[in-house]
């Protein structure tokens, strides 16, 4: 396939084996990336996945502006975009660029029903000729700003070299593959054993090949990347109660109960600051239910978080715990009132 390839950006400046965090839906807000960012920021950001459709739309716009802000602090960022249509790629990307963003990452790798319905995401993996389109018109309205993918290794079965071969063909500057199928979601092991066919279809080309499957700690991404020749690891449920985990200075070990509760409190305040009156606090469940663990009484605790709806709810658990628990009551950390700067 003829057409423009990528700039490659801040991508070509990064050490190698890249660290990146993987972008997650409901997950990777700009609350817990700047929550990451004070606890050790990894080599590349992306945020959550943005519909091109909304963003190209007056009416949808303004709503899907507010899931791309960012802080200064998380640089390298990408915004990630979702859909099936190369022309609102263009104009999507261009957008990226008036924001300031770092990159833009396609996603053709998501599998749930909502996005496959509408063509997009891993859809694309069975639409080659659609997929380069896409990159290539992404390219074009990027401008100065380099394109990657992040994708998987096949749909219904594992196709990852040829899959590969289609995408390089169009000339993005990174592609991170989960190496996973569409059919296997995340209840297999990821094939590992396919990265250094995908490495050896890549070489040559100038374009950066990240891993992301079952990773969880920085030493083991290290060996994944030695082992395999990949050029670096995205991770992503690594991530959740741990925003610790690319501080090479922390060892799990280290982290103390206080520590977690002063993520926890930190966490649940910016999102609150954030998000008050644009998202419902109930999606910070899932990250204080992964805080919430690996200690005496977890389950106790875990209960109680089951009944939190805002920040102070949050606050006034932690104190319940320590004491019923800890027979102690523990100030809140310095630096954590609710009118922290964010």
């Amino acid at each position: 396939m003829s057409g423009r390839i990528s700039c490659r950006g801040f991508w070509a400046k990064l050490k190698k084996p890249i660290m990146a965090l993987s972008p997650m839906d409901d997950v990777t807000d700009a609350a817990f990336r700047l929550l990451v960012v004070r606890r050790g920021k990894p080599d590349v950001f992306f945020t959550e996945f943005v519909a091109v459709d909304g963003l190209c739309s007056d009416e949808g716009r303004p709503r899907l502006l507010k899931d791309l802000r960012f802080d200064e602090s998380e640089r390298p960022i990408v915004a990630q975009l979702f859909g099936d249509k190369p022309e609102n790629f263009a104009r999507a990307a261009r957008l990226m660029a008036e924001l300031g963003f770092d990159g833009v990452d396609i996603n053709m790798g998501c599998p749930v029903k909502t996005v496959i319905n509408i063509g997009a995401g891993a859809c694309l993996l069975n639409k080659p000729e659609l997929a380069q389109e896409i990159i290539q018109a992404t390219i074009e309205g990027a401008g100065e700003l380099p394109v990657s993918v992040k994708t998987r290794i096949g749909y219904n079965k594992i196709n990852s070299v040829e899959w590969a071969e289609q995408l390089l063909a169009a000339g993005p500057a990174a592609i991170t593959f989960h190496l996973r199928t569409k059919k296997e979601m995340s209840q297999v092991a990821a094939h590992w054993e396919e990265m250094p066919r995908i490495v050896a279809a890549a070489r040559g080309s100038g374009v950066l090949i990240i891993g992301n499957g079952d990773v969880r700690t920085l030493a083991e991404a290290e060996q994944k990347a030695a082992e395999t020749g990949c050029d670096g690891v995205m991770f992503g449920r690594a991530i959740f109660g741990n925003p610790w985990l690319f501080n090479r200075a922390v060892r799990p070990e280290d982290v103390t109960l206080e520590d977690k509760f002063a993520a926890m409190l930190e966490h649940a305040r910016l999102y609150e600051q954030m998000f008050t009156g644009e998202k419902n606090f109930l999606v910070m469940r899932k990250h204080l239910m992964a805080y919430a663990s690996g200690f005496p009484g977890a389950k106790d605790f875990r209960i109680s978080l089951e009944r939190i709806g805002c920040a102070e709810d949050v606050r006034v658990a932690i104190d319940a715990f320590r004491k019923t628990h800890l027979n102690r009551v523990v100030e809140s950390p310095p630096g954590l009132s609710a009118e922290q700067p964010i």
